[in-house]
Protein backbone atom coordinates (compact mmCIF):
# COMPACT_ATOMS: atom_id res chain seq x y z
CA UNK A 1 0.00 0.00 0.00
CA UNK A 2 1.47 3.32 -1.02
CA UNK A 3 2.72 5.81 1.50
CA UNK A 4 1.24 9.29 1.37
CA UNK A 5 3.00 11.88 -0.79
CA UNK A 6 6.41 12.92 0.45
CA UNK A 7 6.33 12.66 3.43
CA UNK A 8 12.55 -16.85 24.58
CA UNK A 9 12.36 -17.34 20.76
CA UNK A 10 8.91 -17.18 19.25
CA UNK A 11 7.08 -20.38 18.36
CA UNK A 12 3.61 -21.31 17.22
CA UNK A 13 2.44 -23.74 19.87
CA UNK A 14 0.40 -26.76 18.76
CA UNK A 15 -3.39 -26.41 18.97
CA UNK A 16 -3.63 -29.27 21.48
CA UNK A 17 -1.65 -27.21 24.01
CA UNK A 18 -4.18 -24.40 23.94
CA UNK A 19 -7.23 -26.65 23.84
CA UNK A 20 -6.00 -28.36 26.99
CA UNK A 21 -5.05 -25.12 28.73
CA UNK A 22 -8.13 -23.11 27.79
CA UNK A 23 -11.14 -25.41 27.61
CA UNK A 24 -13.53 -22.53 26.92
CA UNK A 25 -11.54 -21.02 24.04
CA UNK A 26 -12.16 -23.32 21.10
CA UNK A 27 -9.73 -23.24 18.20
CA UNK A 28 -12.66 -22.44 15.90
CA UNK A 29 -13.18 -19.12 17.72
CA UNK A 30 -10.08 -17.69 16.02
CA UNK A 31 -8.68 -17.68 12.50
CA UNK A 32 -4.95 -17.59 13.23
CA UNK A 33 -3.36 -20.28 15.35
CA UNK A 34 -2.73 -19.10 18.94
CA UNK A 35 0.36 -16.96 19.41
CA UNK A 36 2.96 -17.42 22.13
CA UNK A 37 2.00 -14.96 24.93
CA UNK A 38 5.69 -14.24 25.51
CA UNK A 39 5.46 -11.89 22.52
CA UNK A 40 3.18 -9.63 24.55
CA UNK A 41 4.97 -10.23 27.86
CA UNK A 42 8.16 -8.87 26.28
CA UNK A 43 6.33 -5.92 24.76
CA UNK A 44 5.04 -4.93 28.20
CA UNK A 45 8.51 -5.30 29.69
CA UNK A 46 9.87 -2.98 27.02
CA UNK A 47 7.14 -0.41 27.72
CA UNK A 48 7.55 -0.50 31.52
CA UNK A 49 11.31 0.01 31.15
CA UNK A 50 10.58 3.39 29.51
CA UNK A 51 8.19 4.64 32.21
CA UNK A 52 9.27 7.20 34.79
CA UNK A 53 9.38 6.08 38.45
CA UNK A 54 6.14 6.20 40.44
CA UNK A 55 4.05 6.17 37.28
CA UNK A 56 0.90 4.36 36.24
CA UNK A 57 -0.11 3.79 32.61
CA UNK A 58 -3.73 3.23 31.60
CA UNK A 59 -4.49 2.11 28.03
CA UNK A 60 -8.00 1.68 26.59
CA UNK A 61 -9.43 -0.45 23.82
CA UNK A 62 -11.18 1.17 20.89
CA UNK A 63 -14.88 1.95 20.81
CA UNK A 64 -17.46 -0.11 19.00
CA UNK A 65 -18.61 2.35 16.35
CA UNK A 66 -22.16 2.59 14.93
CA UNK A 67 -22.99 2.49 11.23
CA UNK A 68 -26.74 3.04 10.78
CA UNK A 69 -29.72 1.93 12.81
CA UNK A 70 -28.57 -0.55 15.44
CA UNK A 71 -25.66 -1.86 13.36
CA UNK A 72 -21.95 -1.59 14.20
CA UNK A 73 -18.80 -1.48 12.15
CA UNK A 74 -16.54 -4.50 12.50
CA UNK A 75 -14.56 -3.99 15.70
CA UNK A 76 -10.95 -2.93 15.28
CA UNK A 77 -8.79 -3.08 18.38
CA UNK A 78 -6.61 -0.21 19.55
CA UNK A 79 -3.21 -1.11 18.13
CA UNK A 80 -1.29 -0.09 21.25
CA UNK A 81 -3.47 -2.19 23.53
CA UNK A 82 -3.13 -5.15 21.18
CA UNK A 83 0.66 -4.70 21.09
CA UNK A 84 0.70 -4.93 24.90
CA UNK A 85 -1.74 -7.83 25.33
CA UNK A 86 -2.83 -9.65 22.18
CA UNK A 87 -6.43 -9.14 23.33
CA UNK A 88 -8.85 -8.42 20.49
CA UNK A 89 -12.00 -7.66 22.48
CA UNK A 90 -13.94 -4.46 23.14
CA UNK A 91 -14.27 -2.87 26.61
CA UNK A 92 -10.72 -3.84 27.54
CA UNK A 93 -8.11 -1.86 29.50
CA UNK A 94 -4.51 -2.35 30.59
CA UNK A 95 -3.10 -0.85 33.79
CA UNK A 96 0.68 -0.90 34.23
CA UNK A 97 1.97 0.24 37.63
CA UNK A 98 5.46 -1.24 38.09
CA UNK A 99 5.98 0.45 41.49
CA UNK A 100 2.72 -0.82 42.99
CA UNK A 101 3.47 -1.96 46.58
CA UNK A 102 1.34 -5.03 45.89
CA UNK A 103 3.17 -7.07 43.22
CA UNK A 104 -0.09 -8.73 42.18
CA UNK A 105 -1.30 -5.45 40.71
CA UNK A 106 1.80 -4.28 38.85
CA UNK A 107 0.20 -5.24 35.57
CA UNK A 108 -3.55 -5.68 35.32
CA UNK A 109 -5.78 -6.66 32.43
CA UNK A 110 -9.33 -5.33 32.64
CA UNK A 111 -12.16 -7.12 30.80
CA UNK A 112 -15.90 -6.74 30.55
CA UNK A 113 -17.67 -9.26 32.78
CA UNK A 114 -19.21 -12.02 30.61
CA UNK A 115 -22.99 -11.87 30.36
CA UNK A 116 -24.80 -15.09 29.51
CA UNK A 117 -27.69 -13.41 27.69
CA UNK A 118 -25.42 -11.08 25.69
CA UNK A 119 -23.28 -14.04 24.68
CA UNK A 120 -26.34 -15.72 23.16
CA UNK A 121 -26.52 -12.78 20.77
CA UNK A 122 -22.94 -11.62 20.28
CA UNK A 123 -20.82 -14.64 21.08
CA UNK A 124 -18.27 -15.72 23.64
CA UNK A 125 -16.33 -13.23 25.80
CA UNK A 126 -13.00 -14.03 27.36
CA UNK A 127 -12.81 -15.59 30.81
CA UNK A 128 -9.85 -14.82 33.08
CA UNK A 129 -7.98 -18.04 32.33
CA UNK A 130 -8.43 -17.53 28.61
CA UNK A 131 -7.16 -13.96 28.79
CA UNK A 132 -4.11 -15.12 30.72
CA UNK A 133 -3.33 -17.72 28.06
CA UNK A 134 -3.48 -15.05 25.35
CA UNK A 135 -1.68 -12.20 27.13
CA UNK A 136 0.45 -13.78 29.86
CA UNK A 137 -1.12 -11.33 32.34
CA UNK A 138 -1.78 -13.14 35.61
CA UNK A 139 -4.04 -10.51 37.16
CA UNK A 140 -7.35 -10.00 35.38
CA UNK A 141 -10.16 -7.92 36.89
CA UNK A 142 -13.65 -7.13 35.64
CA UNK A 143 -14.35 -3.65 34.33
CA UNK A 144 -17.19 -3.05 36.79
CA UNK A 145 -14.80 -3.50 39.73
CA UNK A 146 -11.95 -1.32 38.43
CA UNK A 147 -12.82 2.12 39.83
CA UNK A 148 -12.22 1.31 43.49
CA UNK A 149 -8.85 -0.28 42.70
CA UNK A 150 -7.80 2.48 40.33
CA UNK A 151 -8.50 5.25 42.82
CA UNK A 152 -6.05 3.76 45.31
CA UNK A 153 -3.37 3.16 42.70
CA UNK A 154 -3.61 6.63 41.17
CA UNK A 155 -3.48 8.29 44.59
CA UNK A 156 -0.22 6.44 45.26
CA UNK A 157 1.34 7.36 41.90
CA UNK A 158 2.90 10.67 40.92
CA UNK A 159 2.49 10.40 37.13
CA UNK A 160 -0.25 9.07 34.86
CA UNK A 161 0.55 7.88 31.32
CA UNK A 162 -2.47 8.15 29.01
CA UNK A 163 -2.73 7.32 25.35
CA UNK A 164 -3.76 9.29 22.27
CA UNK A 165 -3.51 8.86 18.53
CA UNK A 166 -0.56 11.12 17.70
CA UNK A 167 -0.64 10.69 13.94
CA UNK A 168 1.34 13.15 11.83
CA UNK A 169 -0.63 12.34 8.68
CA UNK A 170 -4.17 13.10 9.77
CA UNK A 171 -5.78 14.92 12.68
CA UNK A 172 -8.36 12.89 14.60
CA UNK A 173 -11.41 15.04 15.36
CA UNK A 174 -13.61 12.16 16.55
CA UNK A 175 -14.04 12.09 20.37
CA UNK A 176 -12.82 8.52 20.75
CA UNK A 177 -12.42 6.66 24.02
CA UNK A 178 -8.77 7.70 24.55
CA UNK A 179 -9.67 11.40 24.48
CA UNK A 180 -12.79 11.00 26.58
CA UNK A 181 -10.75 9.13 29.18
CA UNK A 182 -8.13 11.87 29.34
CA UNK A 183 -10.87 14.39 30.08
CA UNK A 184 -12.47 12.13 32.69
CA UNK A 185 -9.26 11.52 34.63
CA UNK A 186 -8.21 15.16 34.58
CA UNK A 187 -11.51 16.05 36.23
CA UNK A 188 -11.11 13.34 38.88
CA UNK A 189 -7.36 13.79 39.45
CA UNK A 190 -6.57 17.38 38.42
CA UNK A 191 -3.19 17.84 40.13
CA UNK A 192 -1.40 14.71 38.94
CA UNK A 193 1.33 14.94 36.32
CA UNK A 194 0.07 13.55 33.00
CA UNK A 195 2.48 12.00 30.48
CA UNK A 196 2.14 10.85 26.86
CA UNK A 197 2.16 7.10 26.36
CA UNK A 198 2.20 7.69 22.60
CA UNK A 199 5.84 8.80 22.75
CA UNK A 200 6.86 5.42 24.16
CA UNK A 201 4.70 3.45 21.74
CA UNK A 202 6.13 5.36 18.79
CA UNK A 203 9.68 4.47 19.78
CA UNK A 204 9.06 0.83 20.69
CA UNK A 205 6.62 -0.26 18.01
CA UNK A 206 9.01 0.96 15.30
CA UNK A 207 11.46 -1.75 16.37
CA UNK A 208 10.18 -5.24 15.62
CA UNK A 209 11.33 -8.14 17.79
CA UNK A 210 12.12 -11.60 16.36
CA UNK A 211 8.83 -12.75 17.91
CA UNK A 212 6.92 -10.12 15.96
CA UNK A 213 8.79 -10.96 12.76
CA UNK A 214 7.66 -14.58 13.10
CA UNK A 215 4.04 -13.45 13.04
CA UNK A 216 4.65 -11.01 10.19
CA UNK A 217 6.31 -13.75 8.17
CA UNK A 218 3.10 -15.78 8.42
CA UNK A 219 1.24 -12.83 6.88
CA UNK A 220 3.91 -12.59 4.14
CA UNK A 221 3.69 -16.31 3.36
CA UNK A 222 -0.10 -16.21 3.02
CA UNK A 223 0.29 -13.21 0.71
CA UNK A 224 2.81 -15.16 -1.38
CA UNK A 225 0.42 -18.11 -1.78
CA UNK A 226 -2.27 -15.68 -2.85
CA UNK A 227 -0.11 -13.97 -5.48
CA UNK A 228 0.94 -17.29 -6.97
CA UNK A 229 -2.73 -18.28 -7.18
CA UNK A 230 -3.56 -15.04 -9.00
CA UNK A 231 -0.91 -15.66 -11.65
CA UNK A 232 -2.80 -18.82 -12.61
CA UNK A 233 -6.16 -17.04 -12.62
CA UNK A 234 -5.59 -13.76 -14.46
CA UNK A 235 -6.44 -13.63 -18.17
CA UNK A 236 -8.13 -11.22 -20.58
CA UNK A 237 -11.81 -10.78 -19.76
CA UNK A 238 -11.52 -11.42 -16.03
CA UNK A 239 -12.95 -8.66 -13.85
CA UNK A 240 -11.16 -6.82 -11.09
CA UNK A 241 -13.71 -7.93 -8.49
CA UNK A 242 -13.15 -11.57 -9.49
CA UNK A 243 -9.45 -11.19 -8.73
CA UNK A 244 -10.38 -9.56 -5.43
CA UNK A 245 -12.58 -12.56 -4.62
CA UNK A 246 -9.66 -14.93 -5.26
CA UNK A 247 -7.57 -12.94 -2.81
CA UNK A 248 -10.19 -13.06 -0.07
CA UNK A 249 -10.70 -16.79 -0.48
CA UNK A 250 -7.00 -17.59 -0.29
CA UNK A 251 -6.55 -15.35 2.74
CA UNK A 252 -9.35 -16.93 4.74
CA UNK A 253 -8.50 -20.51 3.83
CA UNK A 254 -5.01 -19.88 5.26
CA UNK A 255 -6.29 -18.53 8.61
CA UNK A 256 -5.72 -14.88 7.78
CA UNK A 257 -8.04 -12.46 9.56
CA UNK A 258 -8.60 -10.93 6.12
CA UNK A 259 -7.25 -7.90 4.32
CA UNK A 260 -4.61 -5.74 5.97
CA UNK A 261 -6.18 -2.79 4.10
CA UNK A 262 -8.60 -2.18 1.23
CA UNK A 263 -7.32 -4.23 -1.69
CA UNK A 264 -6.40 -2.39 -4.89
CA UNK A 265 -7.01 -4.21 -8.20
CA UNK A 266 -6.40 -1.63 -10.92
CA UNK A 267 -6.09 -2.59 -14.57
CA UNK A 268 -4.90 -0.26 -17.29
CA UNK A 269 -5.18 3.48 -16.69
CA UNK A 270 -6.87 2.94 -13.31
CA UNK A 271 -3.46 1.93 -11.92
CA UNK A 272 -2.49 5.61 -11.89
CA UNK A 273 -5.00 6.20 -9.08
CA UNK A 274 -2.97 5.25 -6.03
CA UNK A 275 -5.84 4.18 -3.80
CA UNK A 276 -8.27 2.88 -6.42
CA UNK A 277 -10.53 0.42 -4.56
CA UNK A 278 -13.64 0.25 -6.76
CA UNK A 279 -12.32 -2.98 -8.32
CA UNK A 280 -15.28 -3.16 -10.71
CA UNK A 281 -13.89 -3.06 -14.25
CA UNK A 282 -12.89 -5.65 -16.82
CA UNK A 283 -9.19 -6.47 -17.30
CA UNK A 284 -8.50 -6.22 -21.02
CA UNK A 285 -5.97 -7.81 -23.32
CA UNK A 286 -2.83 -5.69 -23.53
CA UNK A 287 -3.28 -3.97 -20.17
CA UNK A 288 -1.05 -4.22 -17.11
CA UNK A 289 -2.91 -4.82 -13.86
CA UNK A 290 -1.58 -3.35 -10.60
CA UNK A 291 -2.49 -5.38 -7.50
CA UNK A 292 -1.80 -3.96 -4.03
CA UNK A 293 -2.91 -6.30 -1.25
CA UNK A 294 -1.73 -7.97 1.94
CA UNK A 295 -2.89 -10.48 4.52
CA UNK A 296 -3.40 -9.79 8.20
CA UNK A 297 -2.31 -12.57 10.53
CA UNK A 298 -2.26 -12.49 14.31
CA UNK A 299 -2.81 -8.73 14.27
CA UNK A 300 0.22 -8.04 12.01
CA UNK A 301 0.18 -7.10 8.33
CA UNK A 302 1.80 -7.75 4.98
CA UNK A 303 1.80 -5.16 2.18
CA UNK A 304 2.56 -6.38 -1.35
CA UNK A 305 2.28 -4.74 -4.75
CA UNK A 306 2.84 -6.44 -8.08
CA UNK A 307 2.06 -5.35 -11.64
CA UNK A 308 1.42 -8.11 -14.19
CA UNK A 309 0.31 -8.28 -17.84
CA UNK A 310 -3.32 -9.32 -18.21
CA UNK A 311 -2.48 -11.57 -21.17
CA UNK A 312 0.62 -13.03 -19.51
CA UNK A 313 3.19 -11.21 -21.65
CA UNK A 314 4.56 -7.68 -21.26
CA UNK A 315 4.83 -5.61 -24.43
CA UNK A 316 8.37 -4.34 -25.10
CA UNK A 317 7.47 -0.89 -23.75
CA UNK A 318 5.65 -2.28 -20.72
CA UNK A 319 8.67 -4.42 -19.93
CA UNK A 320 11.00 -1.45 -20.30
CA UNK A 321 8.97 0.52 -17.76
CA UNK A 322 8.63 -2.51 -15.49
CA UNK A 323 12.38 -3.11 -15.49
CA UNK A 324 13.01 0.56 -14.70
CA UNK A 325 10.64 0.29 -11.73
CA UNK A 326 12.34 -2.90 -10.56
CA UNK A 327 15.71 -1.15 -10.84
CA UNK A 328 14.40 1.60 -8.56
CA UNK A 329 13.07 -1.03 -6.15
CA UNK A 330 16.44 -2.76 -5.96
CA UNK A 331 18.30 0.54 -5.66
CA UNK A 332 16.04 1.65 -2.81
CA UNK A 333 16.60 -1.67 -1.05
CA UNK A 334 20.37 -1.21 -1.36
CA UNK A 335 20.41 2.19 0.37
CA UNK A 336 17.69 1.67 2.99
CA UNK A 337 19.67 1.04 6.16
CA UNK A 338 19.32 1.80 9.87
CA UNK A 339 20.45 5.35 10.54
CA UNK A 340 19.28 6.92 7.29
CA UNK A 341 16.39 9.38 7.44
CA UNK A 342 13.36 8.94 5.21
CA UNK A 343 13.98 12.46 3.91
CA UNK A 344 17.51 11.62 2.71
CA UNK A 345 16.39 8.23 1.42
CA UNK A 346 13.59 9.77 -0.66
CA UNK A 347 16.02 12.35 -2.03
CA UNK A 348 18.43 9.63 -3.17
CA UNK A 349 15.69 7.50 -4.73
CA UNK A 350 14.37 10.60 -6.50
CA UNK A 351 17.80 11.23 -8.02
CA UNK A 352 17.96 7.64 -9.27
CA UNK A 353 14.39 7.89 -10.60
CA UNK A 354 15.40 10.96 -12.59
CA UNK A 355 18.20 8.97 -14.28
CA UNK A 356 15.85 6.09 -15.06
CA UNK A 357 13.14 8.36 -16.44
CA UNK A 358 15.63 9.98 -18.80
CA UNK A 359 16.77 6.52 -19.86
CA UNK A 360 13.24 5.33 -20.74
CA UNK A 361 12.25 8.57 -22.47
CA UNK A 362 9.97 10.14 -19.88
CA UNK A 363 12.25 13.10 -19.16
CA UNK A 364 14.93 15.03 -21.05
CA UNK A 365 18.17 16.44 -19.72
CA UNK A 366 16.79 19.91 -20.48
CA UNK A 367 13.67 19.32 -18.38
CA UNK A 368 15.78 18.19 -15.46
CA UNK A 369 18.15 21.14 -15.84
CA UNK A 370 15.24 23.60 -15.70
CA UNK A 371 13.20 21.85 -12.99
CA UNK A 372 11.96 23.57 -9.85
CA UNK A 373 13.92 22.01 -6.94
CA UNK A 374 10.75 22.15 -4.84
CA UNK A 375 8.87 20.02 -7.39
CA UNK A 376 11.43 17.83 -9.18
CA UNK A 377 10.52 16.75 -12.70
CA UNK A 378 10.48 13.05 -11.81
CA UNK A 379 7.45 13.60 -9.59
CA UNK A 380 5.21 13.82 -12.64
CA UNK A 381 5.66 10.06 -12.93
CA UNK A 382 6.36 9.07 -9.30
CA UNK A 383 4.13 11.09 -7.00
CA UNK A 384 4.18 9.21 -3.71
CA UNK A 385 6.63 8.25 -0.99
CA UNK A 386 8.82 5.19 -1.42
CA UNK A 387 8.57 3.58 2.02
CA UNK A 388 6.60 3.50 5.25
CA UNK A 389 6.78 1.56 8.50
CA UNK A 390 4.74 -1.66 8.67
CA UNK A 391 3.48 -3.75 11.58
CA UNK A 392 0.24 -3.90 13.55
CA UNK A 393 -0.81 -0.86 11.53
CA UNK A 394 -0.18 -0.80 7.79
CA UNK A 395 1.22 2.71 8.17
CA UNK A 396 2.86 1.78 11.46
CA UNK A 397 4.45 3.96 14.11
CA UNK A 398 7.99 5.15 13.54
CA UNK A 399 10.32 8.14 13.66
CA UNK A 400 9.46 11.29 11.78
CA UNK A 401 10.66 12.22 8.31
CA UNK A 402 13.95 13.72 9.48
CA UNK A 403 14.82 11.23 12.24
CA UNK A 404 17.03 8.16 11.69
CA UNK A 405 15.30 4.84 11.00
CA UNK A 406 16.15 2.45 13.86
CA UNK A 407 17.62 -1.03 13.75
CA UNK A 408 14.71 -3.48 13.74
CA UNK A 409 12.27 -1.43 11.67
CA UNK A 410 10.12 -3.14 9.05
CA UNK A 411 9.71 -0.93 5.99
CA UNK A 412 7.93 -1.21 2.68
CA UNK A 413 9.85 -0.48 -0.52
CA UNK A 414 7.40 0.54 -3.24
CA UNK A 415 8.53 2.77 -6.10
CA UNK A 416 6.09 3.27 -8.95
CA UNK A 417 5.97 4.72 -12.44
CA UNK A 418 2.68 6.21 -13.67
CA UNK A 419 2.37 7.42 -17.27
CA UNK A 420 -0.89 9.13 -18.20
CA UNK A 421 -0.10 9.24 -21.93
CA UNK A 422 0.37 5.46 -22.00
CA UNK A 423 -2.49 4.60 -19.62
CA UNK A 424 0.06 2.66 -17.60
CA UNK A 425 0.83 2.36 -13.90
CA UNK A 426 3.44 0.04 -12.43
CA UNK A 427 4.40 -0.35 -8.77
CA UNK A 428 6.56 -3.03 -7.14
CA UNK A 429 6.54 -3.49 -3.37
CA UNK A 430 8.24 -5.78 -0.86
CA UNK A 431 8.56 -5.60 2.94
CA UNK A 432 12.04 -5.39 4.48
CA UNK A 433 13.29 -5.95 8.05
CA UNK A 434 16.28 -3.69 8.77
CA UNK A 435 18.77 -5.44 11.05
CA UNK A 436 22.28 -4.62 12.24
CA UNK A 437 23.52 -7.34 9.88
CA UNK A 438 21.71 -6.06 6.80
CA UNK A 439 18.27 -6.12 5.23
CA UNK A 440 16.04 -9.18 5.44
CA UNK A 441 13.51 -9.27 2.60
CA UNK A 442 10.42 -10.85 4.16
CA UNK A 443 8.99 -11.31 0.64
CA UNK A 444 12.10 -12.72 -0.99
CA UNK A 445 10.23 -15.81 -2.20
CA UNK A 446 7.51 -13.88 -4.02
CA UNK A 447 8.12 -13.69 -7.80
CA UNK A 448 9.20 -10.21 -8.80
CA UNK A 449 11.06 -10.16 -12.14
CA UNK A 450 9.24 -9.91 -15.45
CA UNK A 451 10.67 -13.29 -16.50
CA UNK A 452 9.40 -14.99 -13.33
CA UNK A 453 5.93 -13.51 -13.71
CA UNK A 454 5.62 -14.39 -17.39
CA UNK A 455 6.85 -17.94 -16.81
CA UNK A 456 4.33 -18.59 -14.03
CA UNK A 457 1.46 -17.05 -16.00
CA UNK A 458 2.31 -19.29 -18.97
CA UNK A 459 1.88 -22.50 -16.95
Amino acid sequence: MTDLPVLTFFTFLPPEFYIGLKPHLKLSDMKNLPLDPQLFVKNRQRFVAKMQPQSIAIINSNDELPTNGDALYKFKQNSDLYWLTGIDQEDTMVVLYPDNPDPKYREVLVLVRPNELKEKWDGHRLRKDEAYAVSGMGTVVWLDSLDALLQQWINEAANIYLNSNENNRKANLVPVKDYRYVQELKVRYPVHNYLRAAVIFKELRAVKTPEEIKVMQEAMDITEKTFRRLLKFIKPGVWEHEIHAEILHEFLRNRSAGEAYSTIIASGDRARTLHYISNNQECKDGEVILMDFGAEYGGYNADLTRSVPVNGKFSPRQRQVYDACLHLHNYAKSILRPGITIAKYHEMVGEEATKQFIKIGLLTEEQVKNQDPETPAYRKYLYHGISHHLGIDVHDLGPSFHQPIPVGAVMTIEPGIYIEEEQLGIRIENNIWLTADGNVDLMKNIPITADEIEALMAK
